[in-house]
């Protein structure tokens, strides 16, 4: 726990020292046709935050899509901001942590990329790189969506850690 704790707080103070905040990234996506979005670089200090916390491209675990449907099925996603709930340790970062990201809803399938992380042990935000994926076409859109959302046949999803957002 003492190793955690260190760790967690190295994360925190790469956050404090970093120019920007991990979430602001979030605002220079490039839209497709679609209106998926583009490729986009993860935050500045993801790389070296997530080694220290030992999440690796390709480690996962099981992510509550919206922390404020937690038991709901199936779950309305809205685009813009979204706050999960991390089911799983994923690397050091113990569960439940939440994780914060943004989701699209205008391509066939609800897009979620998550741009920072808060443990729930103590600690401040750490900016990570990840994605939210289910297989067999989990997060595609139900024809009933409404404009503006997304409503998916599963409330949890894997989340994935990634090197770039494609």
């Amino acid at each position: 726990m003492a190793s955690n704790t260190f760790v967690l707080s190295g994360c925190a103070l790469l956050l404090l020292m970093s120019s920007g905040c991990p979430g602001t990234a979030t605002g220079r996506v490039s839209l497709r046709a679609d209106g998926t979005p583009g490729p986009e670089a993860c935050p500045a200090d993801a790389p070296k935050a997530m080694n220290y916390l030992r999440m690796f491209v390709g480690e996962s675990a099981w992510v509550v899509l919206d922390a404020n449907q937690t038991s709901t099925t199936p779950v309305t996603l809205y685009e813009g901001n979204v706050e999960s709930i991390l089911d799983e340790d994923l690397g050091l970062l113990e569960a439940p942590a939440r994780l914060y990201g943004r989701v699209w809803t205008s391509g066939p399938q609800a897009i979620i990329r998550y741009y920072s992380a808060q443990p729930m042990n103590g600690g401040d935000q750490v900016p990570i790189c990840a994605v939210a994926r289910l297989g067999l076409g989990q997060l595609r859109k139900r024809p009933e969506s409404l404009p503006g959302t997304a409503i998916v046949d599963s409330p949890r999803a894997g989340v994935y850690i990634v090197n770039e957002f494609r």
